[in-house]
């Protein structure tokens, strides 16, 4: 497949890297020379300077003969205008575009063939949005993932000393919650995977990820460290993009304070937004944070647009007393470097980005696609198709079916109901089978998998 991808900031800089490494025909479109040759010296990509959005570039990169374009610079205008032009002039099949103004998203009917003719929109924001209200929703989850439109959902947690499921086997779970099915899918331990057996005794330390229907997903959890009391009181520092729509997502259910350090734009927030309070300061201030009784606080969200002020503003919220603080980075470096820090939950604006984009590269049916632990793991949700004579999937045992190294399937969902993968279940037709890779460089032997194959035997 030959992908596109216009712009070489840091989000286009991930998705090359990361289809880089599934060795698709990548070309990266910039206008910095300096960066698009540091990238083409230690990656196998082609690149091309020039203004992403002139039909002159696009043609240099190969508008005509790429399979799919990937519009993420700086700007939604650029953007779109790149998805027209090469819909128009060089008729590109798929057009995905990063765009984050909501003057654009909130018009119906503007994203569509006859007018602005983009395939898929992606919009890091919402995603990183729609990730911690996840997390508030789940008390000590490190990572909260949704499949089979929300049916099942892919929890990590951190296994914590005096959790009733450290020091026993995982078998102890069913013994231990003989009405609910989960299955542990992936522990990682000191930064190693481990593929769990019934025999794995969990750890201390334990990274688990565990996948289980919706409804069962708390009752799990408790297994792996002593119940949380729900959030009640957030707050959030940084009153930007992101800050104001975690804000108005979050205001009607918990006590909201958004720290802004513009006056401007925090008397700006404070007429968009219903419910939260908005204060304008500094959220790396201690005096400011103990006067607005932090150590009250259940959560702390660091969104803004620096790295830094997220690091600092989380650690002094910690020291503070915070339950939970979730630091927002850009930086792949400080994501590395904050795991296992004082930050409880380091999300990364990246890898928001480049799971919106993995599912659309895709050459089966695959409806979700998730990347996980900085990009070393992923899970996949993919549609089975074809019957027992043309996959190699359908109509077979889990035990059967000759999964790479390092995968497992988590679970199973048929006409809407959630079945825990054990190995006597079998796949049928149109089954959406979700798969945990703890090495993501398997993905394209998941894909031959579930390939529909005439003649296959």
């Amino acid at each position: 497949m030959k992908i596109i991808i216009l712009g070489a900031g840091q989000v286009g800089v991930t998705l090359a890297e990361s289809l880089a490494r599934e060795s698709f025909d990548v070309t990266v479109v910039d206008n910095d020379r300096s960066t698009l040759s540091a990238l083409s010296s230690r990656l196998d990509i082609q690149t091309i300077e020039g203004w992403a959005s002139h039909p002159e570039t696009l043609r240099r990169a190969g508008a005509s003969e790429a399979d799919l374009l990937i519009a993420v610079t700086g700007s939604d205008e650029v953007n779109m205008i790149a998805c027209q032009v090469c819909f128009s002039l060089f008729k590109t099949p798929r057009k995905i575009a990063r765009v984050r103004a909501a003057d654009y998203l909130d018009k119906e009917g503007f994203f569509s063939q006859e007018n602005m003719p983009i395939d898929v929109l992606i919009n890091p924001e919402q995603v990183v949005t729609e990730n911690i209200h996840e997390l508030l929703r789940h008390p000590g989850a490190l990572q909260v993932l949704d499949f089979a439109e929300g049916l099942v959902q892919l929890v990590g947690m951190r296994a914590y000393q005096n959790g009733p499921l450290v020091g026993h086997a995982i078998s102890y779970l069913r013994e231990d919650m003989p009405n609910v099915d989960t299955r542990v899918a992936a522990i990682f331990r000191k930064g190693q995977s481990i593929l769990p057996t019934a025999n794995t005794v969990i750890e201390i330390g334990d990274e688990v990820f565990f996948i289980a229907a919706r409804k069962d997903i708390n009752a799990v959890m408790s297994e792996l460290r002593k119940a949380e009391k729900p959030y009640e009181r957030v707050m959030i520092a940084g009153g930007g993009t992101t800050g104001e729509l975690l804000a108005r997502e979050i205001e009607k259910d918990y006590a909201v304070k958004i720290v802004e350090i513009s006056e401007a734009r925090a008397m700006q927030l404070a007429e968009k937004l219903g419910n939260a309070i908005v204060l304008n300061g500094d959220a790396t201030d201690r005096n400011l944070m103990l006067q607005e009784n932090i150590e009250n606080c259940d959560a702390f969200c660091a969104v803004t647009n620096d790295d830094e002020t997220n690091i600092m503003a989380s650690l002094l919220a910690k020291r503070l007393g915070v339950r939970e603080v979730i630091t927002l980075i850009s930086k792949s470096d400080y994501v590395d470097l904050l795991q296992g820090s004082d930050i409880d939950v380091v999300l990364s604006r990246q890898q928001a980005s480049t799971s919106s984009v993995l599912s659309h590269v895709r050459q089966v049916d695959v409806t979700e696609d998730h990347s996980l632990r900085r990009d070393a793991a992923e899970a996949i949700e993919a549609v089975a198709h074809g019957n027992s004579a043309t996959s190699q999937v359908v109509g077979r045992a889990i035990d059967d079916i000759a999964l790479p190294p390092g995968t497992t399937i988590g679970a199973i969902v048929r006409d809407g109901v959630v079945y825990i993968a054990h190995s006597d279940l079998k796949v049928m037709t149109d089954d959406h089978v979700i798969l945990f890779l703890v090495d993501k460089s398997q993905v394209h032997e998941v894909e031959n998998l579930f390939q529909v194959k005439r003649g296959f035997l």
